[in-house]
């Protein structure tokens, strides 16, 4: 049984000079007990205003085994070294004798909400022409059916060297175009359903499983990734100046808030990496300017309109979960380096 594992912070920096411009949450509070529910995220933004810089204040406590990851019942506390802000962590007991936790990973506090980038984790993809063309497809199904549903039999040719045991099957979705060059940068292979391989051969028999819609001939199959990808988020501005837009936006939906998905026009190849927090701006409209005449447009400026983390990176592109919004997101909006 596929088990998702909670995704915990795993790696915090030391306070140091990094602190001193830290901007606190002006209704902070001095301490807080962690409750069920919690984000490492929401945690942060009661006591700070950007709060993925948290792990610059974090004093990790040598006397509690494994202080870096934090459970329901523990004390986070606020407290001035030099004028310096830091962190520390109490245990539910608020003793600071050496201690184990004996409870599972999966009961440690999430740097996000996992339930809304579950999904995207093993499913979609994202593809390029020529990998969706190459890949294997469906031909016919069992009994003379025209679709496919779970239960149901499909054929399925170009295997091209060995078949896996799963699969799961696709079909091209949007493309992706570059915000400023409008060059492609791949398709959302839109997940359909599940198969498992019964017969191999030319066509291969599979039994289908799990679909979201039904399946049609031509739809391709990727191979079944097991279990999810896990990785340990850290939320941290990038070094470098990434500047981007909102090129997709998952589930078809037409403006954006706190905990949607979007697909950015920057992956791997521009520097994009897990865990990276990115401002995302409304794109300054242009308008007509009445008093110059003459037809004269001015485009105004952007202005921020919430902050996202990049959970997931391909080559070209990268989802993002938004994590604040203080105004409605669109297609196009700009995303930077905060």
């Amino acid at each position: 049984m596929k088990k998702l594992l909670v995704l915990v912070v795993g790696v915090l920096l030391s306070w140091s000079v990094l602190a001193n411009d830290i901007k606190l949450n002006p209704s902070h509070p001095d301490r807080y007990v962690v409750v069920k529910g919690d984000t490492l995220w929401d945690i942060s933004a009661r006591f700070l205003q950007t709060p993925w810089r948290w792990p610059d204040i974090w004093q990790a406590n040598d006397q509690i085994a494994n202080p870096h990851l934090i459970y329901p019942g523990d004390i986070i506390e606020l407290s001035f070294v030099d004028g310096v802000p830091r962190l520390t962590l109490k245990r539910g007991d608020g003793k600071l004798s050496p201690s184990i936790r004996r409870s599972s990973l999966a009961d440690a506090i999430p740097a996000i909400p996992i339930d809304a980038i579950a999904p995207f984790l093993n499913s979609p993809r994202v593809m390029t022409e020529e990998e969706y063309e190459s890949a294997p497809y469906v031909v016919a199904f069992d009994d003379e059916h025209i679709l496919g549903s779970p239960g149901y039999k499909a054929y399925v040719r170009s295997f091209q060297d060995g078949i896996a045991d799963g699969y799961i099957i696709v079909r091209q979705g949007e493309e992706y175009l570059d915000g400023e060059t409008g060059e492609s940068l791949g398709f959302e292979a839109v997940y359909i359903a599940e198969s498992t391989v019964e017969l191999k051969g030319d066509p291969a028999t599979v039994m289908l499983s799990k679909s979201t819609r039904e399946v049609r001939k031509g739809d391709r199959l990727l191979p079944a990734i097991e279990g999810p990808i896990v990785q340990n988020y850290f939320p941290h501005a990038p070094k470098s100046n990434i500047r981007g837009q909102i090129v997709g936006i998952v589930d078809g939906v037409s403006k954006v808030a706190k905990y949607d998905v979007v697909v950015i026009d920057r992956g791997e190849q521009d520097g994009v990496e897990v865990g990276h927090v990115l401002q995302i701006d409304r794109a300054g409209e242009t308008v007509r300017d009445i008093i110059a005449g003459g037809g004269a447009e001015v485009t105004l400026p952007d202005e921020k309109a919430g902050v996202l983390m990049v959970f997931r990176v391909f080559d070209r592109v990268s989802y993002g979960l938004v994590m604040e919004s203080s105004r409605v997101i669109h297609r196009h909006d700009v995303v930077h380096t905060p």
